[in-house]
This record gives C-alpha cells, sequence and structure tokens, in this order.
C-alpha cells in the first residue's frame, strides 16, 4: 500500500480539520467572550439561511428525479414500504431503549416549582382532518417552497416525478430539466458549504453564549439520562443497523462517512442543513441514489430516534415532577404513540421540536406548571437529538438498501 503524504491526508480531511477548527474557535469565542457574540450571531445566520434556501428546491429536484428514473414499475413501492417498516422500528426502539435506561437507572428528580412559567403557545384549535390536510398538503404552490412546508413539497415532488415517470418519452425534455436542476443545486450546495467553518463558528458561539450556564441545577438529572441513553444509542444501535445492513463492511462504511453529518448537525441543531451531507455520506458508503434519494430526504421530516428519546424523557420528568407512575402500561402505550407522533410531526428545523413537545402536553392533559420545564429539557437535548435525527436517516437508508435487495455501490478509491 502506498504512503498516505501530508497532501492527501489534507486533500481527505481538510474539509473536517477545518469544521473542527471552527467550532472549537466558536466555542472558545462564546464561553471568554460573549460581549462579541452578537456581532456573530448574523455570520452564522446568514450561512444558515443560504443552506435553507438551497435545501428546499435541493430536496424538490432530488426526490423528482429519482421516482422519475425508476424503472421497475414496483421498484418505488418496495423501497417506501421498506422505509416505512425501518423508520417505525427505529424509532420504537428507540423509546424502548430510553423506557429501560429510566427504569435501570432513575435519576431522582424532584417536585420542581415552576411558577416562573414561560407563556404557553395557544393550541391548536383544528379537528384531526383539518389537521390530516394541512400537514400533507397546501393551498396555493407558492407556499410549497417555504420550508414549514417541507412534508408537503415531498408529497407534490413524489407525485410530480411518478407522472413524468408514467408520461414516457414526451416528458423526456421536462426530466432533462430536473435532472439539471438537481445537479445545478447540487453545485450550488458545495459552493456554499465552502463558508461551513466560519457559518458553523458563529453559531457555536451563539450557542456557547446563551446555553451554557442553563445545562447545570435542576435539568442536570434529566440531561444525563438524556444524553447517557443517546450517546449509547448513538454508537451500540447505529452499529448495530449498520452490520444488519451490509456487515462488517457496512460498520465500517459508515462511521467512516458519518463524521461530517454529525458535526454538522451539532453545529447547525437542523436535520434540514444537515441533509446534504447525509446525501453526500450516503453516496460515499454506497446506498443507491434511487434508495437515498427518498429515504434521506423524507426521513429529515418523518423519521427522528432523537426525539423519540427527548419524548420519553420529557415524558418521565413531567411525571417524576407530578408524582405520577410512568411506568404503568396505559402510560408506557400512550407513550410510545406520542413518540411515534412526535417523530412524524417535527419539522426539520432549529428547535422545532416544540411542536411535538405541545402535543404531548395536549395527549397527557398536563398541568401548565409543567410546560417550562417541557420546552427548557426540549431545547437543552437538540444538539444531539439533531445529531440522532439526521445521521440515523443515513443508517436507515443502508437498511433499506438491505430490505430491498439493492446493491451497495462504493466507488473506485472510497474504501478503505
Amino acid at each position: 500500500m502506498a504512503k498516505f503524504s501530508g497532501k492527501q491526508l489534507w486533500r481527505s480531511y481538510s474539509g473536517i480539520i477545518l469544521l473542527l477548527a471552527g467550532m472549537v474557535a466558536g466555542g472558545i469565542t462564546g464561553v471568554f467572550f460573549p460581549k462579541i457574540v452578537p456581532v456573530l450571531k448574523p455570520v452564522g445566520d446568514i450561512f444558515l439561511n443560504l443552506l435553507f434556501v438551497t435545501v428546499v428546491p435541493l430536496v424538490f429536484f432530488a426526490i423528482a428525479v429519482s421516482v422519475a428514473a425508476i424503472e421497475q414499475k414496483n421498484r418505488l413501492g418496495r423501497i417506501l414500504a421498506a422505509m416505512a417498516i425501518t423508520f417505525l422500528a427505529f424509532v420504537l426502539l428507540a423509546a424502548v431503549f430510553t423506557i429501560l435506561m429510566a427504569w435501570l437507572f432513575p435519576p431522582a428528580i424532584p417536585m420542581a416549582d415552576q411558577g416562573a412559567a414561560a407563556m404557553v403557545p395557544e393550541g391548536d384549535h383544528r379537528n384531526w382532518g383539518e389537521r390530516l390536510v394541512a400537514f400533507f398538503t397546501v393551498g396555493e404552490f407558492y407556499q410549497l417552497l417555504s420550508r414549514q412546508n417541507m412534508l408537503a413539497l415531498l408529497v407534490f415532488a413524489l407525485l410530480l416525478g411518478t407522472a413524468v415517470r408514467r408520461s414516457g418519452p414526451k416528458a423526456k425534455p421536462f426530466l432533462d430539466w430536473l435532472v439539471a436542476g438537481n445537479e445545478v443545486m447540487k453545485n450550488l450546495l458545495l459552493l456554499i458549504m465552502k463558508g461551513a467553518p466560519v457559518g458553523l463558528g458563529a453559531y457555536i458561539a451563539y450557542q456557547a453564549a446563551d446555553l451554557g450556564p442553563q445545562l447545570f441545577g435542576f435539568y442536570a438529572k434529566p440531561m444525563a439520562l438524556y444524553y447517557g441513553t443517546g450517546i449509547l444509542y448513538f454508537f451500540i444501535f447505529f452499529t448495530l443497523y449498520a452490520f444488519v445492513a451490509n456487515g462488517r463492511k457496512g460498520i465500517r462504511l459508515f462511521w467512516k462517512n458519518n463524521m461530517v453529518p454529525s458535526l454538522t448537525a451539532v453545529s447547525t441543531c437542523s436535520s434540514l442543513a444537515t441533509m446534504p451531507a447525509n446525501l453526500v455520506a450516503a453516496d460515499r458508503i454506497g446506498i443507491p441514489a434511487s434508495v437515498a434519494n427518498v429515504v434521506i430526504p423524507l426521513g429529515t421530516t418523518l423519521h427522528k430516534n432523537g426525539s423519540s428519546i427527548s419524548a420519553i424523557v420529557k415524558i418521565y420528568v413531567v411525571f417524576q415532577m407530578l408524582g405520577w407512575n410512568f411506568f404503568d402500561p396505559q402510560h408506557l402505550i400512550l407513550a410510545l404513540g406520542i413518540t411515534v407522533l412526535c417523530s412524524m410531526v417535527e419539522g426539520g428545523i432549529p428547535n422545532g421540536g416544540y411542536i411535538g413537545e405541545l402535543l404531548m402536553i395536549a395527549a397527557y392533559r398536563l398541568p401548565a406548571e409543567t410546560v417550562p420545564a417541557v420546552m427548557i429539557i426540549g431545547t437543552l437535548v437538540d444538539p444531539l437529538a439533531t445529531v440522532l435525527n439526521a445521521t440515523g436517516n443515513t443508517v436507515a437508508a443502508m437498511v433499506v438498501t438491505r430490505l430491498t435487495g439493492a446493491k451497495f455501490q462504493v466507488k473506485a478509491g472510497l474504501e478503505v
């Protein structure tokens, strides 16, 4: 084997090195020089905004092209069925593992006085039919262009790709336009990502200055439960999933290519901002584009391992505060149901977990004094939750590849 030169090392790992350097510099700045954080925050916001406006059309083109290019009539159906089974299994396994950890290592959370409560947002008074309509569709075409309506955009892109595929040769010019648009958006994304070390460093500085002090006191014990459970789940279960998908080779390829997505997720607290890095990692792992371009974008909205763990921890903490028995079978069944719903309704945007938290509060009819605790915990667990949510989509795509019988296609030079 040829020696690995310094140039080769820099060419292979310069992105990771620069990203880490930016994050470390941002963290140090936020802790020791908090007064300059207001100056840095707009830099991070600009970078994130550029990512967000790029992700929306990228998702549209990627899914539409992937569906339109599927030749076998039953191929898309197999992918969607395998994806649904994988997503549900992963979310429920994460929830059950968290329940087990809470039972084995119960943190002594005191009955806390939450008198200084934050303002509670007004609930959603629509019936379930109206919510279902708003969940999957929008009333105007331009509303599809908002990241707040990502699931509606995904549904539209799936239908559009199917329509292109059914239209045959007459739709060839339109398909060419979709393919060209997909290529242009991928290159635009690569251009924007060159500013990642500066943009993510500025965002980390803001997080360090704003959230650091809240990690102590009353919230230390639920944080220990969440981060302990989440880290174990991240390494143990993701390794197991990668092995199920592609054996030892799958484990090696997944962890080799999962570092950049993980760092992007912890820096941005956004599954949407991490999705491009996941797509690059999926390509290097060898996941077929027809699988990755469907599973990863849909997973950004529908599949959230970290939110599953977070939902169980928050329910457990609230039950401890109120003196309720969390391990009652009826409560556990409802908790699992809420976990699945939270994974589906939370958007892939920073602090999108508030939607799931309000769903949990409504389902259990929790008293007002528990609301601030739930929302603060949701904010504090967001970095690790995003890592689990975002990178879980990549390993899910690996499992879907195995379930559909597709072949991993690792490019020459990318395998160790």
